[in-house]
């Protein structure tokens, strides 16, 4: 099993990679885990490993019970939130228990948020699902929810005490949700490692066939590049922004399409509307531009769509919870590897921008 830390402090916590669940009790084991357990899922994972990590855990001789709340970002609010904590109640969790969140995004952003309120917070536990919760969500200890068409607007930092990543969960995924997911690894090669990016365009048969040695170091390396940027800046006053690239108006546009398309099919599209801007402003050149949109199409993106209005996008992004002094932050690519922060965008540039990745 390959591992990988994450050094912060106190809160310091280990990545764990493998290709099934047979080191997971090992893992628990290994980090103290209380005897009171509560599996957080949702109704779609929850018939394919809730009974299987159950039986795990049982066997080993922990007090586990699970609870699945529907799934879909449209439940991702407050009230499946008091769902989760009544369940933690019912099965009687003490400020010692502990919460495993075993889903995707939705569920380690949902899950790890009830860990951080109840009984004023209690430990969690990533065991992330797809490749968007493995390459992204389940590393960094963010957590919230949805909140008035606003996406993660309520929330708290709350690190998990270990992530374990099963690469072998990938192969139940619908082919759009892995597409989702390499929206984020994509993604983090742009920003912090062209190495990386060129591993992702290398290796794109044995990745989209879910070669199990291929997944696990392409997690490991993409887990990598997360987890030293949040080791820099935790609580995003300064670098961690980075990760935002493409969000801004990716968010927009996903809160725009009311849920319809997926995060990282919408981070794509943010990806090619900032890198848009970035050409227009001669920060890359015109070939980078065209080798980022070639690379998401070889993993099954499209890099135009059709979208509403983009006053109706533009009206979001002033709804973003990054948004300082009435100001968008962008961030905005350099070169494969490098990106650089700016608070200078124009409403002529976004305007733009949000038409050229238009069908």
């Amino acid at each position: 099993m390959d591992k990988l830390h994450v050094n912060l402090g106190a809160e310091s916590y280990d990545i764990c990679f493998n290709d099934s669940f047979d080191k997971l009790v090992y893992s628990l084991r290994e980090i103290g885990a209380p005897n009171k357990l509560l599996i957080v899922t949702d109704t779609h994972v929850a018939p394919l490993y809730a009974g299987e990590v159950g039986s795990l855990l049982k066997e080993a001789g922990y007090d586990s019970a699970v609870y699945a709340f529907p799934a879909g970002e449209e439940n991702k609010g407050m009230d499946a939130i008091l769902g989760i904590c009544g369940a933690c109640l019912e099965h009687g969790l003490d400020r010692k228990s502990m919460i495993i969140a075993l889903g995707g995004g939705v569920v380690g952003d949902m899950a790890g948020f009830a860990a951080a309120i109840y009984m004023r917070g209690i430990d969690f536990v990533q065991i992330p699902t797809t490749l968007l919760s493995q390459s992204d969500s389940s590393v960094g200890g963010k957590t919230g929810i949805d909140f008035m068409e606003s996406k993660n607007i309520l929330g708290a930092f709350h690190q998990p005490r270990l992530v374990y990543i099963n690469v072998s969960t990938l192969k139940t995924l619908p082919p759009v949700e892995f597409i989702s997911g390499m929206g984020e690894v994509i993604k983090h090669g742009i920003i912090r490692d062209a190495e990386f990016y060129g591993f992702i365009k290398d290796n794109s048969e044995l990745i989209k066939s879910l070669d199990s040695r291929t997944l696990i170091e392409m997690s490991k390396k993409n887990c990598g590049i997360k987890a030293r940027v949040v080791e820099r800046d935790e609580k995003e006053n300064g670098l961690r922004a980075i990760l935002n690239f493409g969000h801004t108006i990716g968010h927009a546009a996903e809160s725009a399409l009311n849920f319809t398309t997926t995060h990282g099919e919408c981070v794509g599209l943010g990806m090619v509307a900032v890198s848009r801007i970035a050409a227009r402003r001669g920060l890359i050149g015109r070939e980078i531009l065209e080798d980022m949109e070639n690379t998401l199409k070889m993993y099954g993106f499209r890099t135009r769509m059709a979208l509403p209005a983009a006053e109706e996008i533009y009206s979001f992004m002033l709804k973003d919870k990054k948004k300082t002094d009435g100001r968008l932050k962008f961030v905005l690519p350099v070169r494969i590897g490098d990106v650089t922060q700016t608070r200078d965008v124009t409403e002529e540039e976004i305007f733009d921008a949000i038409s050229y990745i238009s069908e």
